[in-house]
């Protein structure tokens, strides 16, 4: 069996899995909302996740009448959640690392860790 990733499914597979045209296919990856892996001959080749994303897809157009723009900015989003998720179990992991008398600030800017001393314990 295939990996979730691996580039198996040809354009004509995911147009009848999907029951879209392919030409929509080709629309969204010039909207730059899905990106296939390409085969030496130029060929398209979805993976599973990229299938997934097409449904997604799919289902904000058809479903809830978001157009192209809006389905670029919530997948953005969805992205931008994903990336703070795996920062926040990572910053989890290392909770014991961190004193318990010290609040985590963290910039975003350049992603630094920052202690500063919590104002509730020093009180006490």
């Amino acid at each position: 069996m295939y990996g979730y990733d691996e580039p198996v499914y040809l354009i004509s597979v995911v147009s009848k899995i999907l029951n879209i045209h392919p030409q929509t296919l080709r629309q969204y990856e010039r909207e730059g909302l899905i990106k296939p892996s390409r085969t030496q001959g130029k060929m398209r080749l979805y993976s599973q996740r990229d299938i997934d994303r097409l449904k997604l897809i799919l289902s904000l157009v058809r479903d809830l009448g978001v157009n192209l723009a809006g389905v670029e900015i919530i997948l953005q989003l969805k992205e931008e959640i994903e990336k703070l998720q795996k920062e926040i179990d990572a910053l989890k992991r290392q909770q014991g690392q961190i004193p318990r008398n010290r609040s985590v600030v963290i910039r975003k800017e350049n992603y630094q860790l920052i202690l500063v001393p919590n104002h509730n314990e020093e009180e006490k």
